[in-house]
């Protein structure tokens, strides 16, 4: 049995996956706050932040930390993206069939189930990505608890979007969903387990920093930008009644 270490640069990356989960959050949130208002576009851009940045990226800045000693890991490029893409399309599946009135009450559990199982999917789609030299093996019950933690953390974060408005809850909102992300995702790695292969081959694919740090940096920095663009002031998504002309208006004069 190898040696598997999930903090090789101690808690930095823990830290710093926490931290963009947070911010991916808080983006979804004020965006789908905004969606309400009648745009699908909204919608989309929360499904980019919160699947995008929220889950994928903090997924990645996480296996930055990970190694298994005695063995070398490279990552499968087109299996990395196709990772990425579906974890915003299963988020903004979940998102869309949570905001359907026709299918309540079982919309928001039907959401919190898709999204969930998406994001366990987002998960080992990642770790598929994954080529080593060691023989990767997994602990079921621990994977069906990462499952159960990732619906459990979907529905709650689909609940904080259909409910939670104003910037300070707001902001308490995706320091939770934060918490339950990265629960998923280290409850899930610590299902693994590593052995040494009996024929050693190089793997293929591209090193971590190599694929991993400009995807994830393009990632950030388009959230970075759409969290510009909108702030997260607290504004009124319900629509604003266009104002009168005061010349429209008729006069009647007042009684003495």
């Amino acid at each position: 049995m190898l040696e598997i270490d999930h903090f090789s640069y101690g808690w930095l990356t823990p830290a710093i996956a926490y931290i963009m989960s947070v911010v991916g959050s808080l983006l979804g949130l004020r965006c789908a706050a905004r969606a309400e208002s009648g745009s699908r576009g909204w919608l989309v851009a929360a499904a980019v932040a919160i699947g995008g940045t929220g889950i994928w990226v903090m997924h990645f800045i996480a296996m930055l930390g990970f190694s298994i000693r005695g063995a070398s890991i490279r990552y499968d490029v087109p299996v990395t993206l196709v990772s990425a893409v579906l974890a915003m399309v299963v988020v903004w599946v979940g998102l869309y069939v949570a905001n359907e009135t026709a299918w309540r009450p079982l919309a928001l559990p039907a959401g919190g189930a898709i999204t969930g199982l998406g994001v366990a999917g987002m998960h080992y789609a990642g770790m598929y990505a994954m080529n080593s030299d060691a023989v990767i093996e997994y602990d079921i019950r621990v994977v069906a608890l990462s499952v159960v933690i990732a619906v459990a953390a979907a529905t709650a974060a689909l609940w904080f979007v259909l409910h939670v408005r104003g910037v300070i809850v707001t902001v308490c909102a995706a320091l939770v969903m934060g918490v339950a992300v990265c629960g998923m995702h280290y409850t899930g790695m610590f299902a693994m387990h590593a052995q040494a292969h009996e024929h050693t081959h190089l793997p293929t694919g591209a090193g971590a920093t190599e694929v991993l740090t400009p995807l994830m940096v393009s990632v950030s920095m388009i959230t970075m930008l759409l969290l510009l663009h909108i702030g997260i002031t607290d504004v009124d998504e319900r629509p604003v009644a266009p104002a009168r002309d005061p010349e429209s208006v008729p006069y009647w004069p007042t009684r003495n």
